[in-house]
């Protein structure tokens, strides 16, 4: 099977976003009068970002959903796609998985493959999105203020969880594990609530390398400081990875170290003022996505993390960087 071949085979569907279709030398897409365009685009590495052995229907859906993950933290709706993809062989049971995947969540939200490129190498996945957001109302990390909550969507912690135990370092239930593995391989971008958060929310930034140094991001960008109370992030760690009947599963100091510097999440970490926490609650409720409110922020600058007596927690909890 050659490269036009497994295009046409495996990639190949009528678009309606893209004026030329797919098999041009240029994706053409209009946004909508008033609409500015947003576009992320991010690399999945074989042995770096997934294992060889993940099932590759899986894995579609990740490498879309950290990409959409991304429009999601700039409140943008998803409009298309291009997909750049090295494979080692031209495997069609691998690519007809993948694909099935890959389009089963691109069509969850309307989002279409446009064009890219396939090449043979060691696998390697690269995605670039695009989205629409009104002009002037795009989420970005420069927004949060003094005063404002930190909130965090959904659950944080059981996909570096899964992580844990593909490493051998941690030992718990076999479903447990499960729960948590598919966290880890099929994450779910919070679209919905991005659109939703829209002139509501500050500042955001979705969650893919641990919560404290992704919302540092936030903090060096908005020129501001935060507090945040360790008894409620504990609690983000999902229930069934942290508890079997009464008897916890974890260490506190892994459970919080699960949550503070896990990654891998793809939840959105966002602020609003203090004025806005009912149509926060309002909008998580509209896109059934539960937030909880973890801190605040504040003056100055620098992260302070609080134990439920206001007394200060000192330990460190490092998140993932590529060239550490």
């Amino acid at each position: 099977m050659g490269e036009f071949e497994l295009i046409e085979r495996f990639f190949k569907r009528p678009v309606s976003r893209n004026a030329l279709g797919v098999g041009d030398d240029c994706a053409l897409l209009s946004p909508a009068p008033g609409m500015q365009l947003a576009m992320s685009t991010d690399m999945l590495v074989e042995g770096r970002h997934f294992l060889s052995t993940v099932d590759p229907s899986r894995l579609g859906h990740k490498a879309l959903a950290v990409n959409l993950s991304d429009l999601a933290a700039c409140g943008a709706k998803p409009l298309a796609f291009s997909l750049a993809l090295a494979l080692p062989r031209a495997d069609e049971a691998w690519l007809a998985g993948f694909s099935r995947g890959l389009f089963a969540l691109a069509d969850a939200h309307g989002c279409e493959l446009v064009g890219g490129d396939t090449t043979r190498g060691p696998l390697n996945i690269c995605i670039t999105v695009f989205g629409e957001v009104p002009a002037g109302q795009a989420l970005l990390r420069s927004g949060a203020r003094a005063g404002d909550d930190v909130y965090v969507s959904g659950t944080l912690g059981d996909a570096r969880l899964a992580l844990e135990m593909f490493r051998g370092r941690l030992s718990v239930p076999a479903a447990v594990f499960e729960a948590a593995r598919t966290r880890l391989e099929q994450p779910t971008p919070r679209v919905a609530l991005g659109l939703a958060l829209r002139g509501i929310a500050t500042s955001a930034i979705d969650v893919s390398d641990g919560l404290l140094g992704d919302l540092g991001h936030v903090l060096r960008q908005s020129g501001v400081g935060a507090r945040i109370e360790t008894a409620a992030a504990a609690g983000l760690l999902a229930a069934t990875s942290r508890v079997a009947g009464a008897t916890p599963l974890l260490h506190a100091d892994m459970q919080l170290e699960l949550v503070l510097a896990g990654g891998d999440d793809y939840e959105l970490v966002f602020t609003a003022p203090a004025s806005a926490r009912q149509a926060v609650q309002a909008a998580a409720a509209a896109c059934a996505t539960p937030v909880t409110r973890i801190g605040a922020i504040e003056a100055g600058s620098g992260l302070r993390l609080v134990l439920a007596d206001g007394t200060p927690l000192q330990r460190r909890y490092p998140s993932f960087d590529h060239f550490a």
